[in-house]
């Protein structure tokens, strides 16, 4: 089956810029509600350790394939992407990506590359036009005398600055016959705070997670929005990147566990609840410095959440992605490659800002599993998302 990969990289690069005063957009139910649905399918089908992917990417490669699809594929791709009010999906996309490029500089250094990937297939000139501008993928078609499996994990690699640790999700989830479309996102992602986080290089603990291992702590005091839900037993902390542009939201159990009794609970309505109550606090923080990897095959997962047609040969209907093909059309994967690093750094100028009053603070001590979300502030779009459940270190012994 053939190709498309999106792909983009997320790096640290800062710039001195205020912090914007204006509240934070609605969660975007066009990539919040894929994102969630897609990791509680991951989380429950695989049991991964780690998981990290960004909605955002899965949710543009995904509207651009619909771009040129029809019948009950389209319907079956719009269905995973719900429509905004007010305009179609993929102009709200569109909008959140280039929302993501223009708050580079600010919280993140962005670099951003995106691809279809084809075989044996001339795909329609002008749909690759539109879709590279609106949806930024730009279509590579696959080398007839090399190993297609690898021009794509080569060219993910490659993309990643070859920093990536992970393994390759081509094999065995990409099944490339004539015809076939792979669609794939990979980034790396550093942020940049708002203010430094210290770097006690001597500060070693015990993360408990899947293992426990040996980590450095990163630790900052100041004002934060706090929000501790008694009932469900868990704390939530959003923590704004450098320029205001982005912020993480971090969501920690009470308790040492493994996460997939919060994960359970997770829908859009709750996390937009639980964000509506944070209130501005003293919060002192700590959270393990670590590098979190993670590649994965989507097919199983998108497939569960109503992407039905779009793999069958014989069913298909991409009709508008191609004026004619030797062979009929179809999805033959979804990958993704992911990296994120946790360090201490801020924006520039960030270490000369004055510290904070703090007296008495909530503490928000990180050394067991939790999960985060990368939010646009001015368009409500999830731009990364995943669950840490082991920390890079020494491993002491195995506990969740």
């Amino acid at each position: 089956m053939l190709g498309t990969i999106v792909i983009s990289l997320l790096v640290v690069f800062s710039i001195a810029t205020q912090p914007s005063t204006t509240p934070p957009a609605a969660l975007d139910p066009s990539t919040w509600s894929l994102g969630l649905r897609l990791y509680q399918k991951l989380r429950l089908d695989s049991g991964s350790v780690n998981t990290l992917f960004s909605p955002l990417l899965v949710a543009s490669s995904l509207g651009a394939v619909s771009e040129g699809a029809a019948g009950t594929t389209v319907s079956q791709l719009q269905q995973l992407l719900e429509k905004p009010k007010d305009k179609t999906t993929n102009a709200h996309l569109s909008q959140s990506l280039t929302g993501f490029v223009e708050a580079n500089q600010t919280g993140f250094m962005l670099h951003f590359s995106s691809a279809l990937f084809s075989k044996k297939a001339t795909l329609r000139p002008s749909l690759m036009s539109h879709n590279e501008e609106m949806l930024k993928i730009k279509h590579r078609p696959l080398l007839e005398d090399w190993s297609p499996h690898k021009q794509i994990d080569d060219w993910a690699k490659a993309e990643l600055f070859g920093g990536f640790q992970g393994g390759s999700p081509v094999e065995p989830e990409v099944h490339l016959k004539a015809g076939a479309m792979i669609v794939a996102n990979a980034l790396r992602f550093k942020g940049l705070w708002e203010r430094d986080f210290s770097d006690r290089r001597n500060d070693e603990r015990t993360f408990l997670g899947r293992k426990y291992t040996k980590v450095m702590m990163m630790h900052r005091a100041g004002l934060y929005c706090h929000f501790e839900d008694m009932e469900n037993m868990v704390q939530v902390l959003e923590v704004p990147l450098w320029g205001g542009e982005a912020s993480v939201v971090l969501l920690l159990p009470f308790h040492v566990e493994n996460l997939s009794r919060l994960e359970k609970l997770l829908t859009v309505d709750l996390l937009s609840n639980w964000l509506q109550k944070t209130n501005t606090t003293s919060v002192a923080i700590s959270l393990p410095r670590t590098n979190i990897s993670c590649t994965l095959g989507l097919q199983k997962q998108l497939s569960a959440l109503g992407l039905i047609d779009a793999w069958d040969q014989e069913v298909a209907d991409f009709s508008r992605v191609a004026d004619q093909s030797e062979e009929r059309l179809h999805l033959g994967g979804v990958l993704h490659w992911a990296s994120l690093e946790l360090a201490p750094e801020g924006g520039e100028g960030s270490a000369d800002l004055e510290d904070e009053h703090v007296e008495r603070p909530k503490l928000f001590y990180a050394d067991h599993p939790f999960l985060f979300f990368v939010r646009d502030l001015k368009t409500g779009a999830l731009l990364l998302m995943g669950a840490l459940d082991l920390a890079e270190g020494e491993a002491l012994h195995d506990e969740l």
